[in-house]
């Protein structure tokens, strides 16, 4: 018996501990998954769409991403994704502050759309205020980085790289861009220096856009991008159907990612060019995958082109964003460092969501493969993505190519750019004659194309066969490339023959400029020279004493040293007879009468180097010791030295021009008396000259005529008439004014003795001279003008 019960109790022990180490284990075990879980097992996410994208199919793609998570299990194994969807009228942004408030308030840990732009920066300004992720994938025309803003739409500067490449590739020079509203490319206008591209940009709507291809088209642009809203394609579409712009010689390049949902049946049988990129990778394992478990949803918006689904691009980058956000969750969930804690959030209060810096973290360093190709994200942007290359060929968009940030326009398949359907034309070539580039053969039966051989044409030959087309070589009638010809306002040769469309292109080795590029496009060279120039290398010639006298020539050296000794003697003169520069040299003797004078004819030369080589002699010219007045302060502005050579210069101009004046017989002239008294008194003392040698001849005459006349040479004609003389109103500009005869004069003397009075004089005089030197040097004029000799015209 008490063995029998010690084997009981022992049972019982054993039994007591066993469930003690599970209930111990059960409890460790529980403690590892909470800890290693560092995420909650329900995590909220809001969505914001439009009214318009109610039940659309970005809509059926975000909740395809959200049930495709929750039910692979494989990025976030034990927490549930919970969607919270709000819909808002479009440019309603006060109706969707308030839906984004209340999904803070439900605790949402991040934000999805919308694809309006201005709701979107609404939405964007809220999720930064409160440190809440906002994942959008949508085209921001802004440049800077916005914080917790997650967008998987490429970078558009990296688009407009590509649409740049895409036109240096294909030697576009003269483009027309077409943009609607908030799509424009303004970068690309940027970018046009470094693609060398003409660029004419014009701003459509759909009632616009007949008016502006027709503007195109008149201005004979083939090279179009445009760029307008989705939407309004099929608007596009009608509008260069009615044109008639749909024939080979255009190229049109489509922004939109979806190039391939729009029916393009009216442009795949008229060689028509039309390019486009495309961003989702339909060749991926990934994209397979998905689209094949998308067909089974009732749903699930797939646009079926040619048989094949396809998802768009916006739906796609909503699928990528929601893989994004859950991905960034996964490795944050690998960090055991943080646990993140669900908080609701009030737009009332300032306080923020700790973990969300933490969380946007994660998605901006996340890594994934998605719809459109590997999604990675700097500072928000997606920077490392490819875009498909697109074109219209054999009725029907292929891929010829791809493009990628890092590796630029890769073709896959060149031909495509090149019309097929073109084959039966025949292209009028055009070329000048140049060894060794084209050369006529001397066989005078060849007729033709074989005519001609060398470089140029085996190039020609080669391009005819890759691309397709038939030519016909002639040469050029006047033997010349291309010269304008301005006072025709037209060109020859070769250009001439292109623009006229006598030609449909040529080859020659023509040089490339600036004005032949401004009026026909060019390819890229064959061949590249440089200009070399030939020079011979300057030997080294023996240093002279006199080698830093090269720079000039030999007169105006002299020159500079006949103004040299001319001004130094001039102060020396000048210095002689100022009363300052005579010093006494002992200070102490006072009633000494020895002084001296620092200017010497060896101190005045010494003075006027120092003064040359602006470097000082130690020789002042001394002033007054009286106190200066206000009087000469006008001279303080510059040197004395320069005063002194302003006035021996008018001086020297002065008297130069006094002897000048002095030497020209054409300043002599004939002059009036100035007054009626001088010339009065110049008649009087000449007639009492000449009465008395008249009564000596009358005593030797007989006879004599009553009216006598007597010139002299003077200017003054006199007049002898009962007592008074006369003389001419011409000589004194004042009239006939009688004179008295002396008492003593006979009256019988005749009456018409006349005495003309002459007189020369020079209007330089001295003073004058001066005077006119003043009024020349102070633009003032002084009434005095130097004569000049008459022509005569024969």
């Amino acid at each position: 018996m008490v063995r029998k019960k010690r084997e009981t109790i022992i049972k019982k022990n054993l039994q007591g501990r066993s469930y003690l180490k599970e209930i111990c284990f059960s409890y460790i075990i529980f403690s590892i998954l909470v800890i290693a879980n560092a995420l909650p097992p329900v995590i909220r996410v809001g969505a914001i769409f439009t009214d318009d994208k109610r039940e659309s199919s970005i809509e059926s793609a975000f909740k395809y991403a959200i049930y495709r998570i929750n039910k692979e299990k494989t990025l976030l194994p034990n927490t549930q994704l919970v969607y919270d969807i709000e819909y808002v009228p479009r440019d309603d942004s006060f109706r969707t502050t308030k839906k984004v408030c209340s999904q803070l308030e439900a605790g949402v840990q991040a934000i999805f759309g919308p694809t309006d732009a201005l709701l979107a920066s609404h939405v964007q300004s809220i999720c930064e205020a409160y440190d809440i992720p906002h994942i959008e994938g949508r085209i921001d025309l802004e440049y800077n980085s916005k914080e917790f803003s997650i967008n998987l739409y490429p970078s558009h500067t990296l688009l407009t790289l590509a649409y740049r490449d895409i036109m240096v590739y294909l030697n576009w020079t003269k483009v027309a861009i077409i943009y609607e509203e908030d799509y424009g490319l303004f970068n690309l206008m940027h970018s046009s220096t470094e693609a060398k591209a003409e660029m004419y940009i014009r701003q459509a709507s759909p009632d616009s856009y007949r008016q502006v291809l027709r503007a195109i088209r008149q201005k004979e642009i083939y090279k179009i991008i445009v760029d307008t809203n989705p939407s309004h394609i099929k608007t596009f579409f009608r509008s260069i159907l009615q044109l008639q712009m749909n024939d080979h010689r255009y190229h049109y390049m489509f922004t939109t990612f979806d190039l391939e949902t729009y029916d393009l049946e009216d442009f795949r049988y008229n060689s028509v060019n039309i390019t486009a990129f495309r961003l989702v990778d339909v060749d991926s394992k990934r994209y397979l995958e998905v689209i094949n478990q998308m067909q089974k949803l009732q749903n699930n918006g797939l646009e079926i082109i040619n048989g094949i689904p396809y998802i768009q691009t916006e739906s796609a980058l909503m699928f990528d964003s929601v893989y994004a956000f859950a991905t960034g969750l996964h490795f944050l969930n690998l960090d055991n460092r943080q646990n993140l804690y669900i908080k609701n959030l009030s737009c009332t209060s300032d306080q923020a969501w700790n973990d969300g810096i933490s969380l946007y973290n994660q998605i901006n360093a996340a890594i994934t493969d998605g719809l459109t190709g590997n999604v990675n994200f700097v500072e928000g942007r997606r920077s490392i993505f490819k875009l498909d290359i697109l074109k219209l060929k054999q009725e029907k968009i292929q891929k010829v190519g791809y493009w990628q940030p890092d590796g630029g326009v890769n073709i896959s398949d060149p031909t495509a750019f090149y019309d097929s359907n073109i084959a039966n034309i025949t292209l009028v070539v055009m070329t000048r004659e140049e060894r060794p580039y084209v050369m006529v053969k001397e066989d005078q039966n060849l007729t033709g194309n074989i005519r001609f051989e060398g470089f140029c044409i085996d190039l020609l030959k080669a391009i005819a066969t890759q691309v397709g087309f038939q030519y016909k070589i002639e040469l050029v009638p006047d033997n010349m490339y291309g010269v304008y010809i301005p006072e025709t306002n037209s060109w020859n040769g070769i250009v001439q023959e292109l623009m006229e469309r006598r030609a449909d292109l040529a080859v020659a080795s023509m040089t490339i400029n600036y004005a032949r590029e401004s009026v026909i496009d060019f390819t890229k060279p064959f061949m590249n020279l440089g200009i070399g120039i030939l020079f011979k290398v300057p030997t080294s010639q023996p240093t002279r004493l006199f080698s830093f006298m090269n720079p000039l020539a030999i007169e105006i050296w002299l020159y500079v040293l006949a103004a040299y000794i001319l001004v130094s003697f001039a102060l020396f003169v000048m210095a002689r007879f100022s009363p300052y520069e005579w010093k006494n040299p002992h200070p102490c003797y006072k009633e000494t009468d020895i002084v001296e004078n620092q200017f010497t004819i060896s101190n005045s030369f010494w003075f006027i180097t120092g003064t040359f080589l602006r470097q000082g002699s130690g020789l002042n010219p001394k002033i007054s010791d009286r106190a200066q007045t206000k009087f000469f302060s006008f001279i303080a502005p510059f040197a004395v030295e320069i005063w002194f050579y302003i006035v021996f210069g008018y001086i020297f101009v002065s008297i130069s021009i006094w002897i000048v004046a002095r030497l020209s017989p054409i300043e002599w002239v004939n002059s009036k008396p100035p007054c009626s008294m001088a010339c009065d008194h110049i008649l009087r003392e000449i007639q009492k000259e000449n009465w008395f040698e008249e009564q000596l001849e009358l005593t030797n005459k007989q006879k004599m005529s009553e009216n006598d006349e007597v010139y002299l040479s003077t200017d003054c004609k006199i007049q002898n008439s009962n007592n008074y003389v006369e003389y001419d109103d011409t000589t004194c500009d004042h009239g006939t004014v009688p004179l008295p005869l002396p008492n003593d004069v006979n009256e019988e003397s005749s009456d018409d003795n006349t005495v003309d009075l002459v007189r020369i004089q020079n209007n330089f005089t001295l003073k004058n001279s001066f005077w006119f030197a003043i009024g020349a040097l102070m633009q003032q004029g002084s009434n005095l003008y130097p004569r000049v000799r008459p022509f005569t015209y024969i």
